[in-house]
């Protein structure tokens, strides 16, 4: 027979079970150069955080790599940037594409630390995705005509790790790689992603809120995929 304790136990657990179940959850990304933490904002962007820990909890995001470092012509503080990572486009490592989830509904903007989905078209966004290094809120979908410029789906940020992302973003690049605008933003070497796990919050130690926004150069044009992904065969 239940107890009287255990029963009022049982109730609070199902009261809390929602609440607890809503926390937006934390992922970890292990590279040899250090570990990245992410908050994805399943709050906000269910559809797109749905898509990534789909990826991390099959485990198809483990091996995936750091692959592009892109900011303003000549500068060499790299302190401003994109940068770049995921699975590439081998169809025998995506799940279907997903719908765009433009930050005009969702109500984030593309900030220092954001993680955000790169795509060619909206709704081909895959397995590749962008970490920002400053403000670029040029990312953003326009408030003003969303259908025409829809940007780009943020769908979290970096709580722990940017010194690795900002170090990530100065490594060596090839400068024939790439094609269009990514030509010599393609990394010479690309930095392996090993793991990518979920992580308690209780592991994770939150930056203080931002006061003022981050001073930056004029932004760059916002990263486009080369084509997008192929179809599996068959499909």
């Amino acid at each position: 027979m239940l107890t009287k304790r255990t029963l009022i136990a049982l109730a609070f657990a199902l009261i809390a079970g929602p609440a607890l179940a809503a926390e937006n959850p934390f992922v970890k990304l292990h590279t040899p150069e250090g570990d990245i933490v992410v908050e994805l904002y399943a709050d906000k962007a269910p559809i797109t955080v749905r898509n990534f820990l789909h990826y991390v909890d099959t485990k198809m995001m483990d091996g995936a790599t750091f692959y592009r470092s892109s900011t303003p012509p000549g500068d060499k503080s790299f302190t401003y940037g994109i940068l770049q990572g995921g699975l590439g486009t081998d169809p025998k490592k995506l799940f279907p594409p997903i719908a765009h989830e433009s930050t005009a509904k969702t109500g984030l903007t593309h900030s220092d630390g954001t993680i955000s989905m790169t795509r060619y078209a909206p709704g081909t966004a895959t397995a590749n995705f962008s970490i920002c290094v400053g403000d670029q809120t040029y990312l953003d979908a326009d408030p003003k005509d969303p259908q025409g410029n829809p940007g780009y789906a943020a769908f979290g940020r970096v709580v722990e790790g940017m010194d690795v992302v900002r170090k990530l973003l100065a490594a060596p690049r090839d400068p024939t790689k790439g094609v269009g605008v990514m030509k010599g933003e393609m990394l010479a070497r690309p930095i392996p992603i090993l793991t990518v796990r979920r992580i308690a919050a209780s592991e994770v130690t939150l930056p203080a809120p931002r006061t003022q926004p981050a001073e930056v150069p004029a932004p760059r044009p916002p990263p486009t995929y080369v084509t997008p992904p192929t179809p599996a065969p068959g499909a």
